[in-house]
């Protein structure tokens, strides 16, 4: 009987031991993962914020857009809309067109001035280039502008580059050139979003005296 105690007893002091070391186990393994779900949240959080962010350049581009549709020389004057990442909406000059008569070009101006400030307001570091459409090489054929609006994710620095060359375009053989443009390439540690914007010339019906309408355009 004084044998099965001692036994008994030693069962016990070992079975409290290997206790111990399941808990440590446990608890090891619950940690490692409850990391794993934080990361998978905060790997869906930056691509929420991305996807959101991408979102936000899209409705800005169709900004500059509209803004472009109700300018009645939009068209004429497309080579004012030309601007690079450097130049920023609160170092442009522009004049007051929303309360005073502008020029085309001062139209240009004013609404560059305006959107690129918006730009880098709803962004984080946003920045945005506005390039004439490399594909359009003829003067009098111009009809698209280009913009890249770039961004600051919440990444490590130097991982996060897109891979844009606006001066790509699709040959008549429906192959892509060779990019040679550097300018309008996305800016190093940033996302970008590349899109191209047709700008039309206002046509409106006009009256040439001899009682047939015509389309009148400026």
């Amino acid at each position: 009987m004084h044998r099965m105690t001692i036994m008994t007893t030693t069962m016990q002091k070992h079975q409290r031991g290997i206790t111990l070391i399941e808990s440590l186990v446990a608890i090891v393994i619950a940690a490692l993962g409850i990391l794993g779900i934080l990361g998978v949240q905060m790997r869906t959080l930056t691509d929420t914020q991305t996807t959101v962010r991408r979102a936000q350049a899209i409705r800005l581009i169709e900004d500059l857009s509209e803004r472009m549709k109700v300018s009645p020389n939009a068209l004429l004057s497309i080579k004012d809309y030309e601007s690079g990442y450097s130049e920023k909406g609160s170092a442009l000059t522009a004049s007051t067109c929303d309360s005073s008569a502008c020029t085309p070009a001062e139209q240009a101006a004013y609404d560059l001035k305006q959107w690129k400030t918006t730009v880098e307001q709803t962004l984080p570091g946003g920045q945005a280039s506005i390039f004439l459409a490399p594909g359009e090489t003829a003067e009098a054929n111009r009809r698209q502008l280009g913009v890249i609006i770039a961004w600051r994710e919440n990444e490590r620095a130097g991982t996060k580059t897109d891979d844009i060359d606006a001066s790509k375009f699709r040959a008549a053989d429906g192959a892509f050139t060779a990019g040679t443009d550097t300018t309008n390439a996305c800016p190093a540690d940033k996302t970008c979003h590349l899109q191209y914007i047709p700008v039309a010339a206002r046509c409106a019906p006009y009256d040439d005296g001899s009682g047939t309408k015509v389309l009148y355009c400026s």
